[in-house]
């Protein structure tokens, strides 16, 4: 809106034929409005990266045939065929799955492949709800990561899952920013009073006898002083400068107000598979022998150990626990390879985990592959959920077979018949105390796999199920988890310690999004509310939000840390939910069912290196790292933008305000004006703007991370702020004023008068500016611990101590050349000063640093 008046203005100054006053203010009307087209002017690409994610062939049964057609091609009724490595084109109904396992990740958020069947789902499943439940359909946009199935064509479109989110894309709008809704306030604000004081102006004029005409002009001259044309160029840079920093600590900005916004932030809800863990499987306990062992280290590394009782094992101590490792190492069809110099699966995650796991006791698939070549194998199914190998043995008396096998605890326990005790030898199975202590491992969240093996005296080439129905050995349990990232834990907690909230919101388990959650301590009390409230540690499912009116999700999301099975609208639900209680809402998601939430959240944050790209485009922040401790460093640095922006508006609006109190007080005292329109708008275009950039560069202040964060409704400019900017504001309508009224006194010479009057503004601007940054302690620091200060210090430093020096050295250049270039004479009616009359100047705006020192006596500009 201020823009507006400016180009008001300069309509009439073309009306009135001032062109040289109207060329310079419609200049600055265009620079403001390029300024603001590349600052907002961000395009929606999320639909059509959408579009792009689905664009795949599928393979039908058309007429007894198999062809490939597009997937746009495909109606309900068509039978569509799937094999490993296929995206699925539509949704199906499966009729045919053997062996069939889809990554559904994208789309669920569940970090496991999901084994499909063909078997009803039971009729009391809520449908509406949970996608992960639905194992006999295949979603569009999904992979197959495993098998072969067929199924029926049942959505296509905007029908499928994929279509709805993209629907519920359309439905969003950008919602303004904390700091966008409050620049707009501050500039009507302005307006009011700007508009106020130029009609104020106008009837006093007319009061007093003079022309409608001049009063007129006079009036405008106002509301150019009073407008503050620097500022959208000068909140652009400051975001800029956060944004190169937040780049440093692996956070992309793709729309610049976010910078500020999440500094703003009062909750975080953020997804468990990637960005508070690893991603990677990890074998954390192992139980055999009727002894139970720890595993170090995470992911795929294979640097870690395994323990008993806290001291490494030594697997010639330990067969059964050596049987249970080679188990699941040649029971298994993934593969660990390297990539850009990291280990990661080809395959199930899961038997990923038990590669290393096994590595890590000392066992290679290369040498037991030799001695126990595979034979055979009855790939992993839904209706049986164990998977067996047959390998061939050597021995010295001739070749035996073994078969090994491994699944779902209760699929294995039922067709064993004895265990190994921990010195390898047969006994008795306990298959009690063993499913005692699964449930024990599944209770911590941990995914357990049960480990089984069978001898056979006379070699077999084939495998066949009845082989494995009975008579086989238990040899252990492993229990594995996608473990929480070291970095993350700390950076939850510093978010907590800074007054955010951090909520998890998954569509994993609730078993597991519990354990992971208690192991970052993100259940614990968060609020003083939640400290009380007795279900505060317990994780809500999507079923139960489901059931929930509005105003019980709200009551209930306060006091509620972990969101587990959670659906897409279900995830718009709890944003919309937090926002409707007066929360800023960060929310972190990498997948196609998370950019609805994205685009609703305040401020949308999109994993860079395994997000999807309509997560990406539908987010204004992405994570380069994938690191929730990323998030944590880009609130601090989005706080830090906040407290320098604030410093930089209070330093730019005394000019404006005392330049506007120089007018009114020419008026009221009817004299000729101080300031003229031009000189005006080249204090606030060049000068205020070169002065204020620096301070887009102070440091992070210390402590930023433990101060709550700010009511979102709270003002721009607070009390103490409003206090300092009228105090500064009168100052430099006393120095302006004073300094013309006695120029004219001595010299009679109105363009000396004025000359020396915006020169001793922007003296006391430069002093000012020295008295509210952090320039001369960093100069002080500086110069005193140099040579105890390590290069890389050195260097970060380096910006504080020249960037206002910089900055104040274009200014003296500049008001060399406003007052001693013919030139710029002739343009702002300005004429050369002597070295005697510039240091007067100087002099003259000195005293503000009492008035500064005063003020930062009272409440410092933090």
């Amino acid at each position: 809106p201020l823009l507006y008046v400016l180009l008001i203005a300069g309509i009439i100054a073309l009306i009135l034929q001032e062109w040289v006053d109207a060329g310079v203010i419609f200049a600055v009307v265009i620079i403001n409005a390029v300024v603001g087209y590349i600052q907002e002017a961000k395009a929606e690409q999320a639909m059509a990266a959408l579009a792009k994610s689905m664009v795949t062939e599928a393979k039908v049964i058309r007429v007894g045939e198999q062809r490939k057609i597009p997937a746009a091609e495909l109606v309900p009724g068509d039978l569509v065929c799937l094999e490993a490595g296929d995206k699925i084109p539509a949704d199906l109904r499966l009729v045919a799955a053997k062996n069939l396992q889809i990554d559904e990740s994208a789309l669920t958020g569940e970090s496991v492949t999901v084994s499909k069947t063909t078997a009803p789902i039971e009729a009391n499943t809520n449908l509406n709800v949970s996608l992960g439940d639905r194992i006999n359909l295949a979603f569009a946009g999904t992979i197959a990561t495993a098998g072969q199935g067929q199924g029926l064509v049942v959505a296509i479109g905007e029908q499928t899952e994929t279509g709805k989110i993209s629907e519920m894309l359309e439905q969003r709008v950008n919602l303004t920013t904390p700091l966008t809704r409050k620049l707009e306030t501050l500039s009507w604000q302005l307006l009011y009073v700007i508009l106020g004081l130029a009609a104020l102006i106008l009837a006093i004029g007319i009061g007093q006898g003079k022309s409608f005409l001049e009063m007129f002009q006079t009036a405008i001259a106002l509301a150019v002083s009073g407008i503050p044309e620097e500022l959208p160029s000068l909140v652009t840079v400051v975001l800029a400068i956060g944004v190169s920093r937040m780049a440093g600590r692996h956070a992309i900005i793709r729309k610049l107000p976010a910078v500020e916004t999440l500094g703003n932030a009062t909750v975080i809800c953020s997804d468990k598979t990637g960005t508070l863990t690893e991603n990677q499987m990890t074998v954390e306990q192992i139980y055999a022998g009727d002894r139970r062992y720890d595993v170090s280290g995470t992911g795929y590394s294979l640097a870690g150990k395994i323990f008993q009782q806290g001291q490494p094992i030594d697997l010639a101590d330990a067969p059964a626990l050596r049987s249970c490792l080679q188990c699941g190492l040649l029971c298994n069809k993934s593969n660990l390879k390297e990539h850009e110099g990291r280990l990661d699966v080809e395959g199930d995650p899961t038997e990923g985990a038990l590669i290393v796991a096994a590595h890590k006791a000392g066992l290679t698939r290369q040498t037991l592959a030799q001695t126990y070549p595979r034979q055979d194998i009855i790939p992993f199914e839904s209706e049986h959920r164990y998977m067996a190998t047959l390998h061939t043995v050597s021995q010295k008396d001739g070749q035996r077979s073994i078969i090994y096998v491994k699944g779902a605890t209760a699929a294995v326990l039922s067709r064993c018949s004895h265990s190994l005790d921990e010195q390898g030898k047969q006994i008795s199975l306990k298959a009690a105390e063993i499913e005692e202590v699964a449930d024990a491992l599944a209770e911590k969240g941990l995914r357990v796999l049960a480990f089984a093996q069978k001898q056979i005296a006379k070699p077999a080439v084939a495998l066949d199920s009845t082989m494995v129905e009975s008579g086989l050995v238990f040899l252990g349990l492993q229990g594995m988890i996608d473990p929480p990232r070291r970095e993350a834990i700390q950076a939850v907690q510093a978010c907590q310690e800074a007054g955010i909230q951090v909520k998890m919101v998954t569509g994993d388990h609730a078993v597991t999004a519990r354990a992971i959650a208690q192991m970052m301590n993100i259940t614990q009390s968060q609020t003083t509310q939640a400290q009380t409230a007795p279900h505060a540690k317990q994780a809500l499912s999507g079923d139960a939000m489901s059931q929930m009116s509005d105003e019980e999700l709200s009551n209930a999301i306060e006091n509620t840390a972990v969101f587990a099975r959670v659906a897409p609208a279900q995830k718009l639900r709890l944003i919309e939910a937090l926002q409707s209680t007066g929360h800023v809402v960060a929310m972190t998601g990498d997948g196609v069912n998370d950019a609805p939430a994205l685009k609703q959240a305040d401020i949308g944050i999109a994993m860079g290196q395994m997000g999807t790209e309509v997560a990406k485009e539908a987010a204004d922040i992405v994570l380069s790292d994938d690191n929730f401790a990323s998030i944590e460093a880009a609130v601090e640095e989005g706080r830090t933008v906040y407290l320098n922006l604030k410093k930089a508006i209070a330093f730019v609006l005394p000019v404006n305000g005392g330049e506007s109190l120089t007018i009114l007080a020419s008026v009221l005292l009817n004299t000729a004006l101080p300031i003229l329109p031009l000189q005006i708008l080249w204090l606030n275009m060049v000068s205020s703007s070169a002065l204020s950039i620096p301070l887009a560069f102070e440091p992070r202040p210390k402590g930023v991370m433990k101060l709550p964060p700010r009511p979102p409704h709270q003002p721009l400019l607070s009390a103490p702020i409003l206090w300092r900017i009228g105090l500064v504001s009168l100052f430099n309508w006393a120095v302006t004023f004073g300094i013309f009224e006695w120029v004219m006194a001595q010299t009679g010479e109105p363009a000396l008068a004025r000359t020396m009057a915006v020169q001793t503004l922007v003296a006391a601007e430069i002093f000012y500016l020295l008295c509210i940054s952090r320039f001369l302690p960093s100069v002080i620091a500086y110069l005193r611990y140099q040579p105890h200060l390590r290069r890389s210090q050195l260097e970060d430093s380096q910006p504080l101590v020249y960037a206002p020096a910089i900055g104040i050295v274009c200014v003296l250049l500049l008001q060399i050349l406003f007052s001693q270039l013919p030139l710029l004479n002739r343009l702002f009616h300005t004429v050369p000063l002597s070295l005697g009359q510039a240091t007067l100047c100087l002099l003259v705006g000195l005293p503000v640093v009492l008035v500064a020192w005063i003020l930062k006596w009272q409440k410092p500009l933090e």
